[in-house]
């Protein structure tokens, strides 16, 4: 269940990075380039974590905290670059936080959705790492591997 909620609100919040503009009424021609080049990595590394998440629980490990804090602020980001990511309506840049807040806030906006974009692939692949470390096999320790089982180097003649 936990993993259906977090692949389907990755999924919105690509969504929303992608075409959120257009709910009001702000959609232009950039969305052409949002929809590939942001929106779809960003579905798949929602759904690549969900995965490893998955991968984890099958194994019978914990995730920890870790991947879901990441995940929290990549959410979070996401929601913010939604929300200053400009789209080009009628020859002239508008965002959902100028359609409220009015055009003086074209230049904040700009300049916020950048990092709200990087900190949110940033934060959403190190959600994957730890996700992915969550569920990875524990290395044998040195006392575990079988002398008698290791292959000989082959440099050695046999002497």
């Amino acid at each position: 269940m936990r993993n259906r909620v977090i692949g389907g609100v990755g999924i919105l919040l690509a969504l929303w990075m992608g075409v959120g503009r257009w709910a009001f009424g702000l959609g232009g021609e950039l969305t052409l380039w949002y929809l590939p080049l942001i929106a779809v990595p960003y579905a798949w590394l929602q759904l690549w974590l969900v995965r490893r998440l998955r991968i984890a629980a099958d194994r019978g490990r914990r995730a920890g905290r870790a991947p879901f804090v990441a995940l929290a602020l990549s959410w979070v980001s996401a929601v913010g670059f939604g929300m200053t990511v400009p789209d080009l309506v009628g020859g002239e840049l508008l965002s959902v936080l100028t359609h409220f807040a009015g055009a003086g806030w074209l230049e904040m906006s700009v300049a916020l959705c950048n990092p709200f974009g990087i900190v949110a692939f940033a934060t959403a692949i190190i959600a994957l790492a730890y996700a992915a470390a969550a569920g990875r096999e524990p290395r044998p320790e040195e006392d575990e591997v079988e002398v008698a089982g290791m292959v000989p180097h082959p440099l050695d003649r046999g002497e």
